[in-house]
């Protein structure tokens, strides 16, 4: 046969697949050798492979989001008299990126007038917009749908997780700053409790331990170590032995509080479902399982952060940021021209502005335009009808009248400016 080009091509193809074949076998009987002569290894690889795929389903993405239109939220804020279960189902699924289960949700306001509602937080230094704003949205929805919201102020979490350099006075301190935050900020109290975590422990001992090492024998150690990332630790290599009773408490703290939705951020998913988990695995099992709504995480100012964070103060708008530093941290901020997708100022628009107020107006070079809704906003801004140089300034002075009253309340209250005086003299740990 005459060697052209074309065969010649075809026959190294055919050599190329006849390899590929003979080495995909070789790996084959040596991975059954390896298997035969070293079965530890193999069972370890085994449940390394076991470990990653359960961290892929936890870590996924929400896959039943509901979108409730902001119109329909301040519809039922404006109704006259208690909400119906369905009207109560509308509020409180528009605070969740995720729901599990929204079938137990619906159930649960149908049949009880006053869920408990819980989200834990641990006063580790300044509180920023996502924790301050957001929360306070959030949990007037609740509320205005009949929950009760208990705050649990989480001392010994936070002494646990080092943060504050381990000094639970400072803790303290920290934790009724952040109290005196909620309360300036436009949070309705009238159903809200704060629960300190040291002094609720302390009043209920053999009740809450025995909980937690319950928790703990049902689990084993690379379960509960995959839930570090609700501490903001991503590397085992770091965390100390203290840490490991952090995930097994937070998840006897749901029982404890007796909570029926777990109203905590995404990043907290994990250990979320360990208490789903566990009431299948306990005796007697849990029927009603914690139902868990996951609110979207606030990303932060620069490129990149999908997670607004203390630890990065020009990337975070603090709840007492003076208005000028309000505008230098968004002047700088990462707001890319027509890009939805990653833009923390289109963030802030949609979850933090219209959630607070029913208007939104920009001055574009053709003169000042009103918007009543995010989604005209967006796609104006997609569009090219936005610049970044129109939004920003907008955008700064809309965050900056909803921290007005924050300010005011630590320029004029005397306990409240000697808590934030104190706080701000703590170096932030993470």
């Amino acid at each position: 046969m005459e060697v052209t080009p074309d065969n010649a091509a075809i026959d190294w193809e055919k050599r190329a697949k006849d390899a590929e074949k003979k080495i995909a076998e070789m790996q084959a009987q040596l991975s059954l050798l390896s298997i035969q002569t070293n079965p530890d290894a193999a069972a370890k690889e085994a449940s390394e492979k076991e470990a990653k795929e359960e961290d892929a389903k936890l870590d996924a993405p929400p896959k039943n989001s509901v979108v409730i239109p902001q119109s329909r939220v301040w519809e039922l804020f404006d109704k006259q008299g208690e909400l119906t279960a369905d009207e109560k189902y509308d509020l409180v699924r528009s605070i969740g990126e995720e729901c599990i289960q929204d079938s137990e949700l619906k159930n649960l306001l149908a049949k009880k007038p006053n869920p408990i509602c819980y989200d834990g937080f641990e006063p580790s230094g300044r509180m920023h917009i996502a924790q301050g704003i957001l929360k306070a949205i959030n949990v007037n929805k609740l509320t205005r749908s009949g929950c009760t919201f208990v705050f649990w102020v989480a001392d010994w979490f936070a002494l646990l997780n080092q943060k504050m350099g381990g000094d639970i006075k400072k803790i303290r301190i920290v934790g009724e700053y952040m109290i005196e935050v909620w309360k300036a900020c436009g949070m309705d109290m009238t159903n809200v409790k704060f629960v300190w975590t040291s002094e609720e422990i302390n009043a209920h001992p053999q009740e809450y331990w025995t909980r937690v090492m319950d928790i703990a024998t049902k689990f084993k150690l690379p379960r509960i170590i995959r839930c570090s990332t609700i501490m903001g630790r991503e590397n085992e290599a770091e965390l100390f032995s203290s840490q490991i009773f952090y995930p097994c408490m937070q998840c006897a703290d749901i029982f404890h509080l007796k909570a029926d939705i777990c109203q905590l951020g995404l990043d907290q998913r994990k250990v979320n479902m360990l208490a789903r988990e566990y009431c299948d695995i306990v005796k007697p099992k849990i029927k009603l399982k914690p139902i868990i709504l996951s609110h979207h995480m606030l990303m932060g100012l620069s490129q990149g952060m999908e997670k607004m964070s203390k630890s990065v103060p020009d990337s975070a708008i603090f709840m007492e940021d003076p208005a000028d530093q309000v505008k230098t941290k968004i002047k700088k901020s990462f707001c890319p021209p027509e890009i939805i997708e990653g833009n923390p100022c289109i963030d802030y628009v949609k979850h933090i502005v219209f959630a607070r107020s029913r208007d939104f107006t920009i001055n574009l070079k053709d003169g000042p335009k009103t918007y009543t809704d995010p989604e005209s906003v967006i796609a104006d801004y997609k569009a090219g009808a936005i610049h970044p140089s129109e939004l920003k300034p907008a955008l700064t002075d809309a965050i900056n009248a909803i921290l007005e009253p924050v300010r005011k309340h630590f320029e004029t209250d005397p306990k409240a400016k000697e808590l934030l005086d104190k706080v701000k003299s703590f170096r932030t740990t993470r």
